[in-house]
């Protein structure tokens, strides 16, 4: 039989895959070290354990402890696994930026999880750098990888990430683009290679809101850099120790629309699934176009998974709440109904009382409502103006059967119907029309969802 001892086993030799699609302007041959492969889906599964073993032997995470860490997810998620199978209880704190499905994931392993602001000073009490640190004084029997600053977090990839790419690329890679956060991976996979090879171009992706670039280059760590970004995992307010700065040769930044954009389009062209990162770092390679030649080996860490992004890079409202895509006009029926297409047509029947109808109406504050018969086809209408004119002359009828008062069916459209012949279909006798979807359902359209597509 063939099988792995436990989870932890399963942590690297993840494959290389060549892009092609995506990377079609550079002249260079591009290599991705897909991560996700990992057990939590992320390259920081192989420091996380790292990390763990190395505190283990030292006497620093002693049997039953608590592990508490700062984490943007991923981190967390490695020593969420690792916690599992080894016996410690997990509490991380993280930023109020970092994804919903990040924070349900570390919970899902048992880890109690604290959000914190993210547009605040490290050093404020409030950070989740500093609320990390508070509670490891607090929790008895506890211990704080502090990945920013732990050499472990490189030294894993020094041992594990470096070799293995030299070997998946027989020795011929020639640049390596990573995206920059704690610099673990950068520097670690980065002085194993230019230790094989020193002619090798180590290059850094950084963001715009982060100090790295300009530290970089002018040696000055300048506050003004520092401002909120919604790129996750790339870039910081500060200098994490496992930044080593003369193991990166250079650091390209790349904005948050455009790192949103490529992450998006990674699953499109090359059928890969990964997060926001990876985006970064293929915005910017092609930005960095020029530093390429034809012969070049290029690797670049596509970091985690994607699934921990549907609730932004991959959610389109999300994407145009933020300007990163244009909000589609809306042309037909089917785009004047997205505001309510999950919601039940609501109907009433033809020999339901008038009163019925009123009492409808007003609790779900709708002005007009299909009548249907017993069958379930649509046989009328009401809207609340006749309604209103009907029983005030005739109050009475707030008894009789609704097919005594009603109107005619609201016209029936189809959902690729221009929002101009809709538009015609509505007036002062008519103050609707129905819809069907491709999957059958029915949806009202009033002349308020007409309105609204261009206002």
């Amino acid at each position: 039989m063939s099988f792995y001892n436990n989870i932890l086993e399963t942590i690297g030799n993840t494959p290389m895959v060549k892009l092609n699609q995506i990377v079609a302007d550079l002249p260079c041959t591009v290599l991705a070290k897909i991560e996700t492969t990992n057990p939590g889906n992320s390259i920081k599964d192989r420091m996380a354990l790292k990390m763990i073993e190395d505190a283990e032997k030292s006497g620093a995470l002693k049997p039953g402890g608590t592990i508490i860490e700062g984490t943007s997810g991923n981190t967390g998620m490695g020593l969420a696994i690792a916690a599992v199978i080894k016996g410690y209880k997990c509490i991380f704190t993280t930023t109020d930026k970092q994804s919903k499905e990040k924070v349900d994931a570390l919970k899902a392993f048992g880890a109690e999880v604290i959000v914190c602001p993210t547009d605040v000073d490290p050093e404020d009490p409030r950070s989740y750098y500093s609320v990390s640190s508070r509670l490891v004084s607090e929790v008895p029997n506890s211990w704080k990888p502090n990945q920013y600053d732990n050499p472990s977090n490189a030294l894993a990839h020094y041992e594990s990430t470096g070799p293995e790419i030299w070997e998946q690329t027989e020795g011929k890679i020639t640049h390596l683009v990573v995206g920059v956060g704690t610099g673990g991976t950068i520097c670690g996979t980065g002085k194993y290679l230019k230790e094989k090879n020193p002619n090798i171009k180590v290059l850094g992706i950084d963001t715009y809101g982060s100090v790295f670039k300009k530290y970089k280059e002018t040696g000055i760590f300048d506050k003004n850099e520092i401002y909120p970004y919604i790129t996750e995992g790339i870039g910081e307010d500060f200098l994490p120790a496992n930044v080593d700065f003369s193991i990166i040769d250079h650091f390209e930044k790349v904005t948050d629309k455009d790192a949103a954009v490529y992450t998006r389009l990674i699953p499109r062209t090359e059928g890969i699934f990964v997060g926001n990162s990876a985006g970064s770092a293929i915005a910017g390679m092609l930005q960095m176009k020029h530093m390429f030649k034809k012969d070049d080996v290029v690797v670049v860490i596509f970091h985690d998974h994607g699934t921990r992004y549907l609730g932004k890079m991959y959610n389109e409202d999300w994407m145009r709440d933020r300007g990163f895509i244009e909000s589609k006009k809306p042309a037909t029926a089917i785009d004047l109904i997205q505001k309510h297409k999950n919601l039940k047509l609501l109907t009433v029947k033809d020999t339901q009382a008038v009163r019925e109808a009123y009492d409808i109406m007003k609790k779900y504050d709708v002005s007009q409502i299909p009548v249907v018969d017993n069958s379930g086809a649509f046989v009328g209408s009401l809207s609340d103006t006749e309604l209103f004119e009907t029983l005030i002359e005739q109050p009475e009828l707030k008894s009789a059967e609704i097919k005594q008062v009603m109107q005619a069916p609201f016209p029936m459209v189809k959902a690729n119907t221009s929002i101009e012949q809709v538009s015609k279909l509505i007036n002062k006798n008519n103050q609707a029309v129905l819809m069907v979807d491709l999957g059958g359902n029915t949806h009202i359209i009033t002349k308020y969802d007409v309105i609204d597509s261009v206002a």
